[in-house]
């Protein structure tokens, strides 16, 4: 997920049923026009798309119109615990104020710094010890984690190891004050953090301060309905508080508005489990730029599509 991208997208705004592929898709290994598992990723001003390649231990960088290769910004020297390498990343963001990329490390629990000038060779360790998967952070640059053990979300001062408790924190369970396997994280302009939260098959919304959440999105049990949600990952928030989320086992993304949080509306997906292009495979993170063109990491199919805003 981006640092600081509120995005005004218009309430009725639709995308184009048909996605095209922009980074990956020639099938599942490590040569730099593939992808292997892509779990996240954002998309910078000049619509450069950064990815964190799981399954390859490392971030690629497809800049808009290269769709035939991408570039590996940090890691590719094989799995491990070196400052140079990384071991399955599951989250990647950009810190503008320092232009460093910010990586959550998942196979070495930590999250890293990676200044993008030319010649960085290693990073830097921000914080270690951690079951984290997500990775958010405010224009405060406090630092936002999920932590997928304690089932509960952290905020970090910057390059701090003391840390606040934000969201659950109460053991594994679905009660309001509760998280089950919390997955990304969006914080908003009010510094109020949106969770999704998996296992519980719904997005919760923690005001800042408070001591439960408020289902935002799904929250229903698992299931295919409008009103359902089944293991949802990515989501992303915008300025008219539209929640947006990646509905992975639906194989679709959804919008749920802040005036219906009873049901939600697909926009890209829900044609079933497949590779076509309105099709997905376990979407999981997504991004959109600046105008408002939607881009979704395809998990097994080992691609980025891109859906224009029409």
């Amino acid at each position: 997920m981006y640092f600081l991208v509120y995005i005004n997208i218009p309430a009725n705004a639709k995308w184009t049923q048909n996605g095209v592929t922009i980074a990956g898709g020639h099938g599942q290994w490590n040569a730099n026009n593939q992808l292997n598992w892509p779990y996240d990723l954002f998309v910078d001003d000049d619509q450069t798309a950064v990815i964190a390649d799981y399954g390859n231990h490392r971030i690629m960088q497809w800049k808009k119109g290269d769709t035939t290769n991408g570039q590996v910004v940090v890691g590719g020297k094989g799995t491990g615990n070196g400052l140079h390498q990384l071991n399955f990343p599951t989250d990647v963001l950009l810190d503008k104020e320092t232009d460093s990329l910010l990586i959550f490390d998942w196979g070495n629990r930590r999250v890293l710094r990676w200044p993008r000038r030319s010649g960085t060779t290693q990073g830097e360790i921000l914080i270690d010890k951690i079951a984290c998967w997500g990775l958010a952070m405010n224009e405060q640059r406090y630092l936002y984690v999920s932590d997928i053990q304690k089932h509960e979300v952290r905020r970090y001062q910057f390059g701090e190891n003391n840390y606040t408790l934000v969201a659950g924190g109460h053991g594994k369970g679905d009660g309001l004050n509760q998280l089950n396997w919390p997955r990304y994280l969006f914080v908003d302009r009010d510094h109020s953090v949106y969770v999704s939260d998996r296992d519980n098959h719904r997005v919760m919304k923690w005001v800042e301060g408070a001591k439960e959440g408020i289902v935002v999105a799904g929250g229903q049990h698992a299931g295919y309905a409008l009103t359902q949600l089944y293991h949802p990952e990515g989501i992303f928030v915008d300025t008219l508080g539209t929640v947006y989320v990646a509905d992975s086992w639906n194989h679709r993304v959804m919008r749920w508005t802040q005036g219906d949080k009873k049901q939600g509306t697909v926009i890209a997906g829900g044609n079933g489990q497949g590779e076509g292009a309105n099709q997905f495979h376990y979407p999981v993170g997504f991004s959109f730029d600046r105008q408002g063109n939607l881009y979704v990491a395809d998990l097994y199919n080992h691609r980025v599509q891109r859906f224009s805003i029409e």
